[in-house]
């Protein structure tokens, strides 16, 4: 790997309007999907850092068409800023590295599709909130982020995973993959394919032509938000590769599920799986704290109901991912899938044990927000 890795490196600096030479590298972040690299490059006039990143073309079958919504967004977003929108006071956005044809990515060896970014120094990312203050932060921050793309102008955003939040047609995936049995694991899995055939009701749970139309992140997990070190103030959302129209429940959903969880989400012993519900409040303070004069009733009355939804389709993606031979998600070893399902289903359960609490919840934030839901602002 690190051979394989040097010898890209040499063509990324090659090829990227880089300043000096790579000195240094190492792996960046934990994601599931992308290979993501920091470089070290110096030259005379000192050090700086450059994040390259391989785009995972299994995933993304038009890589172009992302590039083309994360240069487009970006863009946006930089325009709010320069324009003080008080939405976006405090927060910075990711700053693409030009290719040196021009173009904001770069093809090695004819298939494999690279981008650069800027690093942004003094910040990082975590994986689970130490505290209800970075929870609270970060939720505020993607709402700010969908609230300063609400007027990007057209055309619309191209999908880059069609059909990527369609929980109706993630069920009958599963259910193929069951047939299919492509790794002859399916009878091992009864007990999970059981529980996800009891909740099939969460697949067309949200009624989507009550919606508006947004442009939402669509992986909106706590270290997609890059905080402060000093401060530990949110500061810039990243990984926009599914940035695309959508709906404002999915993006809340998400990101309850994976930062309101008391394990990881890959947690062995699924009755140690729990909401957190002291990070639950901080979540729903924080994102209704700046969205709740924007959403509709619609929107607002779905949020609770959409953290089962998306809770429920990622289970139903790891288990299909598993019974299909571990084909899309990362994992560490031959079970890994299947953990993550049974850890997903436990935090439902427990979601929907715990749903008059969170309904609760949500109505305090919502009633402590700014003029809470009493004016509608860019419908």
């Amino acid at each position: 790997m690190s051979g394989a890795f040097d010898s890209r490196l040499r063509m990324l600096a090659r090829q990227f309007a880089t300043h000096g030479e790579p000195v240094d590298w190492s792996p960046l972040g934990s994601g599931h999907i992308n290979d993501t690299f920091v470089v070290t490059y110096a030259d005379s006039g000192g050090s700086s850092k450059l994040v390259h990143q391989r785009i995972n073309t299994d995933v993304f079958g038009d890589p172009v068409a992302v590039m083309d919504n994360i240069a487009r967004v970006l863009d946006h977003l930089a325009a709010k800023r320069r324009a003080d929108d008080p939405i976006a006071a405090g927060m910075t956005s990711l700053e693409l590295v030009p290719a040196i044809d021009g173009r904001n990515f770069v093809v090695l060896d004819g298939d494999e599709y690279w981008r650069t970014y800027a690093h942004i120094d003094g910040a990082e990312t975590i994986d689970t909130a130490a505290t209800a203050s970075q929870a609270r932060g970060a939720a505020a921050a993607y709402g700010r982020f969908q609230r300063m793309l609400a007027d990007l102008p057209g055309p619309r955003l191209h999908e880059s995973i069609p059909g990527f939040h369609d929980t109706e047609r993630r069920y009958a995936d599963l259910c193929a993959a069951i047939d299919e049995d492509r790794a002859g694991r399916a009878a091992a899995c009864r007990a999970e394919i059981a529980l996800a055939g009891s909740r099939s009701q969460l697949a067309t749970a949200i009624e989507r032509s009550a919606l508006p139309e947004r442009i939402t992140h669509n992986d909106t997990k706590l270290n997609n938000v890059m905080l402060d070190v000093a401060t530990g103030e949110a500061v810039c959302v990243i990984d926009l590769d599914t940035v695309m129209p959508g709906t404002v429940l999915y993006d809340f959903g998400d990101m309850v599920r994976s930062a309101a969880i008391t394990t990881a989400e890959d947690e062995p012993d699924a009755d140690a799986v729990r909401i957190d519900l002291d990070i639950f409040e901080a979540l729903a303070h924080g994102y209704l704290g700046v969205t709740a004069d924007w959403l509709t009733e619609a929107e607002i009355a779905g949020l609770g109901l959409s953290c089962e939804v998306i809770t429920y389709e990622i289970g139903i993606r790891f288990l299909s991912d598993y019974l299909g031979g571990d084909r899309y998600f990362k994992t560490a070893y031959p079970e890994h899938n299947r953990v993550r399902a049974r850890a997903q289903f436990a935090l439902l359960e427990d979601m929907q044990r715990s749903r008059d609490r969170m309904t609760a919840i949500l109505d305090r934030a919502l009633g402590q927000a700014p003029d809470p839901g009493r004016q509608r602002l860019a419908r």
